[in-house]
């Protein structure tokens, strides 16, 4: 199993960041090079506790579905998204919201995750996943970042 955390400076308050990234449409927009979608459950606008939506997206050439549920959630301070069903063996998303003290936000993900495949996975883990995962969270967030910042 693999864990890492991205923490990402956000010029907006704690509300707004943590709102955004419970949005659809802000997921999907910042995921759009794999073309991920919604396809299942909440579909559109913003998700709570409770809720499960089911992202359909194209990685290393195949196309992928992932149904996770908001598990945990305590406005504006975090919420957390884990695989319900999907191609992980465990999927854990940790979302942390903090003020900055300037007005703005500290958005601080903590991702544990397990790749399938048994004996397998530690290989895959290590020669692709723990550099690939990384990368698409810190591109979500630079997107969650520019669209929390323009609504100032």
């Amino acid at each position: 199993m693999t864990r890492f955390e991205t923490t990402t400076g956000i010029a907006a308050p704690p509300q707004r960041v943590f709102d955004l990234s419970l949005e659809v449409e802000v997921h999907t927009a910042s995921m759009a090079g794999s073309g991920e979608r919604a396809i299942g459950g909440v579909t559109s606008g913003q998700m709570k506790l409770g809720d499960t939506v089911t992202w359909q997206a194209r990685h290393f050439g195949l196309c992928w579905r992932m149904t996770s549920l908001i598990s945990a959630y305590d406005p504006p301070g975090y919420f957390v998204d884990e695989q319900v069903t999907g191609p992980f063996e465990r999927w854990h998303h940790a979302h942390h919201f903090e003020p900055d003290g300037n007005g703005g936000t500290v958005m601080r993900d903590v991702i544990d995750f397990a790749a399938p495949l048994g004996p397998l996975a530690a290989i895959a883990e290590f020669v692709v996943l723990n550099r690939y995962m990384p990368r698409l969270i810190r591109i979500r967030n630079d997107h969650v970042k520019a669209a929390a910042e323009a609504a100032n």
